[in-house]
């Protein structure tokens, strides 16, 4: 749908101060506008107005790559987790896009959260060789698909069992347990399977709510059967 569009974004300064929507215009310039795009066009006005004609703050939110290749500019959009890069404006039926903050993480400002949880749990999980790869030619696609995990949270935000600092780590640590699993030796693999059954398989309900929401298509559903299997069924390692 091209022509005009509301961004309504939920903007606070700080994660203790009240919430509230702020609505911005948008002119679809292209049919590869995404909301990326229109939170940069937004934050590039000279004289900043939002909708009403008020005078705004510029827009706090993260990018990076804009390829979908980091995970920075991960939040909600129409309800759903996804990237900003990766989400196209003429996608949608209606010309109001809701932009907020992943639900999930403490807010820093605007549509900006603290996400360093992820990565204090990978920490805990391990998630590193200690000695040399112990990859076969069989597992080489399901290492590469493991790889495509960015660490974006979007699973995490639709898991309804996680929450920031709990002993649950949630769908985020399955792919790279998966290569940690798969690859190590023996020693190394038994550390493994304990922090995977402790953190993940104890905690998950098994609602697959996270299927289908991976910006990078990770099929979440058979990373987490293969990763069950090695960890607690040990179907693999003998």
């Amino acid at each position: 749908m091209m022509g005009r569009y509301i961004i309504r974004i939920l903007r606070r300064k700080r994660e203790e101060d009240k919430s509230y929507w702020q609505d911005f215009e948008y002119e679809l310039n292209s049919p590869g506008d995404t909301v990326a795009s229109a939170l940069r066009n937004i934050n590039s006005r000279e004289d900043l107005k939002d909708a009403s004609g008020n005078k705004a703050e510029p827009v706090i939110w993260e990018s990076s790559c804009m390829q979908q290749k980091c995970g920075a500019c991960a939040m909600v959009i129409n309800g759903r987790p996804g990237l900003a890069c990766g989400t196209k404006l003429a996608g949608f039926k209606k010309p109001v896009v809701k932009v907020e903050p992943l639900r999930k993480f403490p807010v820093i400002a605007d549509l900006m959260t603290d996400r360093s949880i992820l990565y204090e749990n990978l920490k805990t999980l391990r998630i590193w060789l200690e000695c040399d790869a112990e990859l076969s030619r069989e597992d080489i696609d399901r290492a590469f698909e493991a790889s495509e995990c960015i660490q974006c949270g979007c699973c995490l935000e639709v898991c309804p069992n996680f929450y920031c600092g709990g002993t649950f780590f949630g769908m985020n640590g399955v792919p790279l347990a998966n290569r940690l699993l798969t690859e190590s030796d023996r020693a190394e693999y038994e550390k493994a399977a304990s922090e995977y059954k402790k953190h993940i398989f104890n905690g998950c309900g098994k609602s697959l709510a996270c299927r289908d929401i991976c910006p990078r298509g990770i099929d979440t559903e058979k990373m987490m059967v293969n990763a069950n299997a090695l960890a607690v069924w040990k179907r693999r390692k003998k």
